[in-house]
């Protein structure tokens, strides 16, 4: 069994590396050697996606920093929590990307079921020796072919991301969110004495974000601002999965609002039904073929559809509150968040997704 993975991003690695460990050659055609790895980003896994990653793709638990409780604000209620959500054992884990890339690469090249091949665009070749192409990058002939056609949102708006480091704290397990007139700020803990930014803020024209950390920073004493990077925010959904024996995948397919830090979580649910669907093939002694992307689609993207939206939900609530300038949205949300069955359901959607 050979399988195509087009890309050499995080979601081309993790699912690659998923199925190589199911006894599946696997080739990524990329161009790995322009690949720059931005080291301000961090990504956020929840609990039950580190478990699955643990595992089925590589132990990566040395990397990750454990989050326990997550607190939300906003500019009415600065000293008020509008949501808490707290788990004693983990709610989700802060990793930084370019040392989970490292890792995961490092370790594919040592397989002899793994290859890297250069990009290769000609449609004949690849399915004359691949009955299974799975394509997840944004930039080339596939993309542009056959998965064009999508629902797209501009945000108007930039997500600035650092990381700072400060004196070091006993405890530092809690992520802070804090809704502010030019948008959410998060601050996100990746050690005792690092924490990570992304604060994403409407409008096209640049801030100083150092000025900003200092405003809404209220716990860390700041020794160190790294390098700022930044990036245009948009939301798209693929309106069709694949193209005969050709997927798209991650986040070709969603590509979410970065307030909640779902959107590496929604790739790693679908690696998951993707590779149980492959293995269902493989045990069952069936080829891997369209069929595949048929069912995978069939299975996943109502679901992913009902969360994509579900995300932009969250965010056009807290921007029209600051529309209006009032915040009885945030205390009907504050209210709602006190009561432990919708906190519990809230907390599992966010682990877990959509569960049918």
């Amino acid at each position: 069994m050979k399988v195509c993975v087009i890309g050499s991003g995080l979601t081309s690695l993790t699912l690659a590396k998923t199925l190589v460990n199911q006894g599946i050659y696997v080739d990524v055609f990329s161009n790995f050697k322009t690949k720059k790895l931005d080291k301000s980003r961090t990504l956020s896994i929840s609990k039950s996606n580190i478990d699955f990653y643990n595992s089925n793709v590589l132990n990566i638990e040395r990397l990750l920093w454990k989050i326990n409780k997550i607190e939300i604000y906003n500019k009415f209620h600065q000293n008020e929590k509008i949501l808490n959500f707290n788990d004693k054992n983990q709610l989700f884990s802060v990793v930084k990307n370019f040392k989970l890339y490292n890792l995961i690469i490092s370790n594919l090249k040592k397989s002899s079921l793994f290859k890297i091949k250069k990009i290769q665009n000609n449609e004949k070749f690849l399915k004359k020796n691949y009955k299974l192409i799975i394509n997840c990058d944004f930039d080339n002939y596939f993309t542009k072919k056959y998965f064009y056609k999508k629902i797209n949102k501009n945000y108007k708006s930039q997500a600035y991301t650092t990381i700072i480091k400060h004196k070091k704290l006993i405890n530092n397990d809690v992520a802070t969110q804090i809704f502010t007139e030019k948008g959410p700020i998060a601050f996100l803990p990746i050690s005792n004495k690092e924490t990570s930014i992304v604060y994403s803020v409407k409008g096209k024209d640049n801030i100083d974000l150092k000025k900003y950390i200092k405003i809404y920073n209220s716990k860390y004493s700041i020794l160190e601002i790294g390098k700022i990077s930044k990036f245009g925010l948009k939301s798209s959904q693929l309106r069709s999965y694949y193209y005969d024996n050709i997927l798209a995948f991650g986040d070709l397919i969603h590509k979410i609002h970065p307030l909640a830090g779902q959107g590496f979580n929604m790739t790693l649910r679908d690696i998951k039904l993707l590779s149980d669907l492959i293995l269902y093939k493989i045990n069952s002694g069936l080829d891997l073929d369209s069929t595949i992307c048929k069912d995978f689609e069939k299975k996943i993207k109502h679901k992913n559809f009902i969360f994509s939206n579900g995300i932009d939900l969250i965010y056009e609530f807290f921007n029209l509150e600051s529309k209006f300038n009032n915040s009885i949205l945030t205390k009907s949300v504050n209210l709602l968040g006190k009561n432990n069955s919708i906190n519990n359901f809230l907390t599992r959607l966010a682990d877990k997704g959509i569960v049918v």
